[in-house]
């Protein structure tokens, strides 16, 4: 018991840290920049459940078993922490989806955590106006995007998966509204109640999270995984693609094959809602099991 609370308070100390940006000491010269995005239900950086994403405890754990390393953790928007990827530095970002652009220059772990896939989130009200892409319970993205009426919100830079990225890629710019901002993805849920987009790209408690902070109540939405996609996605911790990066991901993979994550899985599905919740348990057990990407 006694040991066990020790661990507690260790990690408590390391949240605490986090939180503040604060350059965490070890006994090593190199310094390990964690780059980390707002990314609710996974990393919470404001609000009453600061710091209590699946995520946000996840990486106090990974400083706790990497003493090799000074850790620095900084808080950057999807623009900024994909530079600084790409930049010669010692940098590392514990949520990326695996893509062949990324892979150019950053090297991935193993499976570091499962989410349900991305999904656009449309008004309730308009449902009768979107109804033609919705079959079987799932968004004919193609279909939407060839119209000439289609206006879809997305965070610029980010990944949504190999299926969405390339609608997105063969899109009409004229038809995609691309947010850069810190807080993309509420700026793009208000462009979409003021009726300046039709739908908007994300993840569903992402989604309900931010709708919630913009004061529009979850049941003014509605959500649909898109037709062609798989129905999780796989995220990994990913470095940049140096020497010390590298070594870096070699001693990540150690620790995630030593780390039970059934908790954090478990943290992550409470933010999910009840049906959604049900499949996400149901399907558990599977994540653990590695496949080949995508």
């Amino acid at each position: 018991m006694a040991s066990r609370c020790k661990r507690w308070l260790i990690r408590l100390c390391l949240a605490a840290m986090m939180s503040s940006g604060w350059l965490l000491p070890a006994h090593a010269e190199d310094t390990l920049i964690w780059l980390l995005r707002d990314l609710p239900p996974l990393t919470i950086f404001e609000g009453p459940r600061k710091g209590q994403g699946a995520l946000d405890q996840l990486l106090p754990i990974l400083i706790e078993r990497l003493p090799e390393y000074r850790h620095q953790v900084l808080h950057v928007n999807r623009a900024r922490g994909t530079q600084m990827l790409r930049e010669p530095s010692f940098t590392c970002d514990p949520s990326l989806l695996w893509t062949p652009e990324r892979a150019k220059y950053v090297v991935f772990s193993r499976q570091a955590f499962v989410v349900p896939s991305n999904g656009v989130a449309i008004r309730s009200r308009q449902h009768s106006a979107m109804a033609p892409f919705i079959v079987d319970g799932q968004f004919d993205l193609q279909a939407f995007l060839d119209t000439h009426k289609a206006r879809l919100g997305a965070t610029a830079e980010r990944s949504y998966g190999p299926v969405i990225d390339e609608r997105l890629k063969q899109a009409d710019p004229r038809k995609l509204a691309l947010h850069y901002g810190n807080d993309a993805l509420g700026s793009l849920l208000q462009m979409q109640r003021l009726g300046r987009l039709e739908a908007v790209l994300g993840y569903w408690p992402e989604i309900r999270y931010h709708a919630m902070q913009q004061g529009i109540a979850p049941d003014e939405l509605s959500f649909y995984p898109i037709k062609g996609t798989a129905p999780y996605q796989r995220t990994h911790i990913a470095c940049s693609d140096t020497a010390e990066g590298r070594q870096a991901i070699e001693r990540i993979d150690q620790v995630l094959r030593d780390t039970p994550l059934e908790q954090m899985q478990q943290s992550y599905a409470s933010w999910l809602d009840p049906v959604m919740r049900e499949h996400y348990l149901r399907d558990n057990p599977s994540f653990f099991q590695d496949s080949p990407e995508p």
